[in-house]
């Protein structure tokens, strides 16, 4: 069983305590990604809203990141799936030769 550890991030300029068995090198690595997304809403986000809503607009932009990665996971999946199965028909032809 994986050790859990405590680990602290500094998210929105808010610091979080938070136990984990994730290793902490890749959830510094996940807060930093936030932060970035964070600071490229600009200085002004950053002065007018409050942390949550800084957190809800990147978990939005997140989330439609995740779903449009997925249309392209199945994308790519439907075409390497059509290429299989057309060379696997291929072979069954030249087999049958």
């Amino acid at each position: 069983m994986p050790e859990k550890r405590t680990v602290t991030l500094e998210i929105a300029g808010a610091k979080y305590r938070m136990t984990s068995d994730a290793e902490e090198e890749h959830l510094l690595a996940l807060a930093e990604m936030i932060n970035e997304r964070i600071d490229a809403l600009g200085p002004k986000a950053a002065r007018t809203a409050t942390p949550a809503q800084l957190l809800a607009v990147v978990a939005l932009g997140l989330a439609d990141d995740l779903r449009s990665a997925e249309v392209r996971r199945r994308e790519v999946e439907q075409v390497t799936r059509r290429a299989v199965e057309q060379a696997i028909h291929r072979i069954d032809e030249r087999l049958e030769r």
